[in-house]
């Protein structure tokens, strides 16, 4: 199936999101930035769990970008993999969204929504024409 080019390009700025989550918890974690991002005191991020804490996650974040790197540039099966990681992410924000604050649905959700609809858009516009 086809993936189109605002799906490639959504998901593609998904990825970059996902990377900068990356940077902030783990490469710059006691930092302003991060506190401010995260709404965490930086006295509370230099402590040695916390830190270890962002920095686990971090990774996470880091390897949902590499998946959809390598969904975008490799992969055969673009579809499947965007619509499988896509989904998994709109859960994570959803259960942040319910749990923690709303906001955190818009930060982490907004952009991997607009590319879910986009996908299925392409798999309609597909399904019509074969």
């Amino acid at each position: 199936m086809n993936v189109g080019i605002r799906t490639k390009v959504l998901s593609g700025l998904v990825a970059l999101e996902f990377l900068y989550i990356f940077y902030l918890e783990t490469i710059i974690t006691v930092s302003e930035k991060t506190s401010q991002v995260f709404a965490i005191p930086v006295e509370v991020l230099k402590t040695d769990t916390v830190s270890l804490l962002f920095q686990n996650q971090g990774v996470y974040n880091l390897m949902i970008a590499v998946i959809l790197i390598y969904t975008l540039i490799i992969s055969k099966n673009k579809f499947e993999l965007l619509l499988v990681t896509l989904v998994y992410i709109l859960v994570v924000a959803l259960y942040g969204g319910f749990t923690s604050d709303i906001s955190i649905f818009f930060k982490q959700g907004s952009m991997p929504l607009l590319a879910t609809l986009s996908l299925l858009y392409d798999y309609m516009k597909n399904k019509g024409t074969n």
